[in-house]
């Protein structure tokens, strides 16, 4: 399945990376999950003080306020986008041990301050790997 992000969307998690540059930026992708629709990006806060860089990281309350706000809106959560500065739009080691099944996880390359790349992963099932899955920017 496909994750269908529509242009005004992925225009917003752009806009957040770049303006997070050099740093990694982290936000949600809400929508519909059993059609795989982000209708809405919540952009949140980098809390990672040591390594912002090449990490990131969101206290549980946050997330979880934020994720609550969404569901009070009719809205699910689809997955969860983050930016790579001057590294590839691929998972890493890191990302996909702490990635949850049955989720898109979007990563954003930024190179030089500019968007080089954008991809979706998936976590399988047996948790060895993260498989891409395509992006469809359409509304």
């Amino acid at each position: 399945m496909a994750l269908i992000l529509p242009p005004p969307e992925l225009a917003r998690v752009h806009a957040h990376a770049v303006s997070g540059y050099p740093h990694e930026v982290v936000g949600i992708l809400a929508g519909n999950r059993g059609t795989n629709v982000v209708t809405h990006v919540v952009s949140l806060v980098n809390e990672r003080a040591d390594s912002p860089a090449n990490r990131y990281q969101v206290s549980a309350l946050v997330l979880h306020r934020a994720e609550q706000a969404l569901e009070a809106e009719g809205l699910e959560v689809v997955g969860y986008y983050h930016s790579h500065p001057d590294h590839p739009a691929r998972y890493s080691d890191f990302d996909r041990d702490h990635a949850l099944p049955n989720m898109s996880y979007v990563i954003t390359s930024v190179m030089a301050g500019s968007i080089a790349d954008t991809r979706s992963w998936r976590l399988r099932d047996d948790r060895a790997a993260m498989d891409e899955e395509l992006i469809r920017t359409e509304d």
